[in-house]
């Protein structure tokens, strides 16, 4: 079959797009660049044309990954309403029980970034620019006086701490959910709910209010 001819800027979404798809199903580690050429019917050669090692192939797809995330997230908090609303729609979205990223990439990329510095600092600058962007809409919340929050940062820091190791227990042992001690998405949901709620200094029924 003839395949479409790419500029530079489309073959490289392509490939990263593979890659990703790729580490999602067989790991960091295992991953290789012969998987993400066969996925899409190319050669290795082609692979290592744009990225010109596995390594750096993993680094930019997660950054890729990344990017994807963060322009989703400053639509939420960018929309033309209350800075509760965006903060609920936004914690609601990442929450793991939410449409945010797949969550088996991120725990695959935290546990590389262990031994990858590459990989590190794309985990690392999402998580920052993450925080940074709910501390900003809570301070506008606080300052528009529709809740109390001392520390913005803070309340960010604990939230996503939270919101990361609920991901890393539902991904974790989402096949075990109905055995003794697993935790229901919905019990899940109503921690986050609480959790934000808690953080700004209402009670959990004005949060869920604000979202309707």
């Amino acid at each position: 079959m003839t395949r479409v001819r790419l500029s530079v800027a489309e073959r490289r979404e392509e490939l990263l797009g593979a890659a990703i798809e790729q580490i999602e199903a067989r790991g960091v580690a295992a991953v290789r660049i012969a998987d993400v050429a066969s996925a899409l019917g190319v050669s290795n050669a082609l692979v290592l044309y744009h990225f010109s090692t596995k390594e750096k192939l993993v680094a930019a797809a997660f950054a890729h990954a990344a990017e994807s995330d963060l322009a989703h997230l400053r639509k939420l908090l960018g929309r033309r309403t209350t800075a509760l609303k965006r903060l609920r729609a936004a914690v609601r979205w990442y929450a793991p029980t939410g449409q945010a990223k797949g969550w088996r990439l991120w725990i695959e990329g935290w546990a590389a970034a262990l031994r990858e510095p590459a990989l590190r600092e794309v985990t690392r600058d999402l998580d920052r620019q993450w925080k940074a962007a709910l501390a900003e809409v809570i301070a506008e919340g606080v300052a528009a006086g529709e809740f109390g929050c001392p520390d913005p940062m803070a309340a960010a820091l604990r939230l996503t701490a939270l919101l990361d190791g609920l991901a890393v227990q539902l991904t974790a042992y989402e096949d075990k959910r109905a055995k003794p001690g697993a935790v229901s998405r919905a019990r899940m949901q109503e921690w986050v709910d609480e959790a934000l709620a808690r953080e700004l200094g209402l009670e959990r029924a004005e949060l869920t209010g604000a979202g309707r």
